[in-house]
């Protein structure tokens, strides 16, 4: 690997081995396939980050010991270090280093942050904040899907709709909904909620993944869905909010009695 130190021998590796601190993983955890070195070591530090290991204030290790802890050259260092700057978890001064900013000023709409977020061991007070957001956009958005969308679009609808009924797996079902839901959307009209939508598919991934797989009643599920896709088609925008509500409620009751 191009960033990568040359091999230490055994007891140079114990060594470090002994040192790394408790939680760490070795070095080729943190390797994303496909992904560069600073970008697998952005994502390592920033789900330490996300899930607590650093908590606010902390001034993280310099350079030199996360290129021993992992291997990686300081240059590979220095670009994970800013691109966690640039999803605003880290500050940094020079003589000073670099440290986990409040989580006020986390961007949390960003894929990765997203993602680190979702996986933290905190992970109720996450599907309450993205259910949360899904009672403030999705009724209203629904509502001018059922008036607004195209031909085109209701056809991606009806066609995600009808994957989750005949999905025979978790994550084909997860990826049905999360897209039934994004084409709606999308078919909303409203320029602003696309790309918010994009930002939050992750969080949709794995909200939809929970409760699917602690639903009782898939069938009620997917009925609900089906009242949505419906009054959306038949242009019902009323009758397609109050449906939207149905199932955010039963959404609601999973997440609560869990």
């Amino acid at each position: 690997m191009r960033d990568a130190k040359p091999r230490k021998d055994k007891s140079t590796a114990k060594a470090a081995a002994a040192e790394r601190p408790a939680g760490v993983r070795p070095p080729d955890a943190a390797r994303i396939p496909g992904a560069s070195v600073h970008t697998s070591l952005a994502n390592e530090i920033g789900l330490r980050i996300v899930r607590g290991d650093y908590p606010p204030g902390t001034i993280l290790p310099n350079e030199a010991k996360w290129s021993e802890t992992f291997s990686v050259s300081r240059s590979a260092v220095r670009e994970a270090i800013k691109m966690l700057m640039a999803k605003s978890l880290l500050a940094s001064r020079p003589k000073i280093g670099s440290w986990v900013e409040p989580k006020e000023r986390w961007n949390l709409l960003d894929r990765d942050v997203l993602a680190w977020y979702a996986t933290s061991p905190d992970r109720e007070v996450f599907l309450k904040t993205v259910q949360e957001f899904r009672h403030i956009i999705e009724p209203e958005a629904t509502a001018f899907a059922a008036m607004r969308r195209t031909d085109e679009q209701m056809a991606e609808i009806s066609l995600a709709c009808r994957e989750m009924g005949e999905a025979t797996s978790l994550q084909e079902r997860t990826r049905a909904d999360t897209r039934f839901h994004l084409a709606i959307l999308r078919a909303s009209g409203n320029d602003l909620l696309v790309p918010l939508g994009v930002l939050i598919e992750s969080a949709f991934d794995h909200l939809f993944a929970y409760t699917t797989r602690e639903l009782d009643d898939l069938s009620h599920a997917q009925k609900l869905h089906e009242t949505i896709e419906k009054n959306i088609r038949l242009r019902r925008p009323d009758a397609a909010r109050s449906a939207v509500r149905k199932l955010l409620a039963n959404t609601d009751g999973v997440i609560q009695s869990r």
